[in-house]
């Protein structure tokens, strides 16, 4: 049984990426904001097996869903204030 913790820190370690604060945060600035009409995985930056685990992570609401859902929010445009 699986019992690593699920956070942005750990996401990054599965996706192969820097998974300390400073690198996820300058992942997130040099890849925001992307398009509302792409969806994560799609999108231009991922190696096939980076899109393949966003992609099952959600499709099959894994352990993972969670984590990739919270990226999804940080790499999108800021909301319209009201």
């Amino acid at each position: 049984m699986d019992t690593t913790p699920h956070n942005l820190s750990t996401l990054f370690d599965q996706l192969g990426l820097p998974s300390d604060t400073a690198a996820i945060k300058t992942f997130i600035h040099w890849h925001r904001p992307l398009d509302s009409r792409t969806p994560l995985h799609q999108a231009s930056w991922w190696t096939p097996a980076q899109a393949e685990f966003l992609l099952q992570a959600i499709e099959e609401d894994s352990d993972w869903a969670e984590q990739v859902d919270a990226l999804d929010a940080l790499l999108r445009p800021a909301p319209e204030p009201s």
